[in-house]
């Protein structure tokens, strides 16, 4: 007779193909090994009473950055817990050379082992790395980073040639990097699709932050002579019009190279026409497009805390919240993420010496269901889809990440559709005093979420200890036959 570490039971479960139906999950050694209608509960060490809620997969926050600001001990441990707040059981995070993080620069074979030694055993979440190769020397060691585990990287399309912090800071002593420009970027996407052809069993992608450089470097001058900190001011200093540019530049390499590609973090309607018409002009190449929690829900008018929410690219206003909606709507959006970046202090009143980036892992399921589900009718297939599944199918973590499926990690999250809240810093559980989301009331939060079949965070609080493994990606294992739904 089967027995069972933890039933889930009598809950809606968001089940891959079938939707929202009544399913009871049991769990055992952290995977999922029955789905079905009932399951007997006497079989179990432990029952999650489900009654009224909805369970779903946890969320994949697939855009993060843990030790950019801090140091990657404490800010792992602090910033995973503030993830399984919202519902999040595995992120992935960007890492990169150069200014911040590590604060230096060299082969990634030296780097890249201290960065999982820093983080090893300080991590409430599964996390997962994506790399910025910065240097020339680095480019070469794409398949290197592949072998460890690594299927994704990134490049800042607005270093180049940038005097990034607006403050006499140049791009180079920032970068740390050789020539970071569209050479480098060509280069660079050669690699990433020749180590794709050597690795046909996952995807090997480059995540691109689009804005152009020369753009800004012209809309901060205008708006540094306006005089005018707010949020706005930072809108026009960094407009649409570059992050339509640099995905067109993007696009023209990409199909030159054959780089799979994902656009982080688009904010406007401008940059994601483009993306669509990249997709259009070049339908063999695989694009991924993404957008954050605040482009989705915050405007420059409506964020709290003012440059408290200066993030990169800019929150923009009402009309570009609207399109990305829309973009959710079409399917022309493939996931949502936070862009998590914690800030341990509030920012200076100085808009260009305030950092950019704040905090939002603790809101991913929170924003979705409330904005998505409740307010704009999304289903809820589709917010699991953009929030868990899509990502983990994109960046080598299905089929052990992202669904409710039997052989897949127990990552379970119990919602309360109905529970109405009004975002606090406090109860995010971040180490941020701050967020930009402050005041806003939600509806459909969290109240208990599994990592690997162990309840980590029930009822607004951790329990347990950090125990989150390194994703050396393509994950392996996955669903196995079993008991099904």
């Amino acid at each position: 007779m089967e027995r069972f570490d933890t039933v889930v039971a009598g809950g809606t479960a968001v089940l891959p193909g079938a939707g929202a139906v009544r399913a009871d999950i049991g769990v055992r050694d952290g995977r999922i090994v029955a789905i079905a209608d009932e399951l007997d509960r006497s079989r179990a060490a432990e029952v999650v009473d489900a009654r009224g809620r909805v369970v779903l997969p946890g969320a994949v926050d697939a855009h993060f950055h843990i030790g950019i600001y801090r140091p990657f001990e404490v800010d792992a441990e602090s910033e995973t817990r503030s993830a399984l707040v919202g519902g999040v059981t595995s992120i992935l995070s960007y890492v990169r050379t150069g200014h911040d993080y590590l604060n230096r620069v060299g082969p990634y074979r030296e780097i890249f082992p201290e960065v999982l030694r820093r983080v090893s055993g300080h991590a409430y979440t599964d996390y997962g790395f994506h790399v910025a190769i910065m240097t020339r020397d680095q480019v070469g060691e794409v398949d290197w980073l592949v072998d460890q585990g690594v299927t994704s990287f990134k490049y800042y399309m607005f270093y180049k040639a940038l005097n990034l912090a607006a403050n006499s800071t140049d791009a180079a002593a920032y970068t740390m990097a050789d020539e970071y420009d569209l050479g480098h970027l060509y280069l660079y996407m050669q690699a990433v699709a020749a180590a794709q052809r050597r690795h046909p069993e996952t995807r090997i992608s480059l995540g691109l932050h689009c804005e152009n450089a020369e753009i800004m470097r012209v809309g901060i001058e205008r708006a540094m002579r306006e005089g005018t900190h707010d949020l706005a001011t930072y809108n026009r200093a960094r407009p649409p019009l570059s992050e339509e540019l640099a995905v067109a530049e993007a696009g023209v390499l990409a199909a030159e190279t054959g780089s799979n590609l994902n656009l982080l973090h688009l904010s406007s309607g401008r940059a994601l026409a483009a993306a669509e018409r990249l997709r259009a002009e070049h339908p063999g190449l695989d694009v991924r497009a993404e957008t954050t929690l605040h482009h989705i829900a915050l405007t420059y008018e409506t964020a709290a805390g003012g440059t408290n929410g200066k993030v990169n690219p800019p929150i923009r206003g009402a009309d570009d919240v609207e399109a990305l909606w829309r973009g959710i709507r079409r399917g022309t959006i493939d996931q949502v993420v936070s862009d998590h970046a914690c800030i341990d202090a509030e920012k200076p009143a100085d808009l260009w010496q305030a950092r950019a980036g704040f905090g939002g892992t603790a809101l991913v399921y929170p924003i979705l269901l409330s904005e998505g589900y409740h307010r704009r009718g999304l289903p809820l297939d589709r917010v699991v889809d953009l929030v868990s599944a899509s990502p983990a199918r994109s960046l080598g973590l299905a089929p052990r990440k992202g669904a409710l499926a039997v052989g897949a990690d127990a990552d379970i999250v119990v919602v309360d559709l109905e529970r109405e809240r009004v975002v606090q810093a406090a109860d995010l559980l971040s180490a941020q005093p701050f967020t930009p989301f402050e005041g806003m009331t939600l509806r459909g939060w969290p109240v208990l979420t599994m990592v690997r079949g162990e309840v980590a965070f029930r009822d607004g609080q951790v329990v347990g200890r950090p125990r989150g493994e390194y994703l050396h990606r393509p994950l392996a294992g996955g669903p196995t036959s079993g008991e099904g739904a």
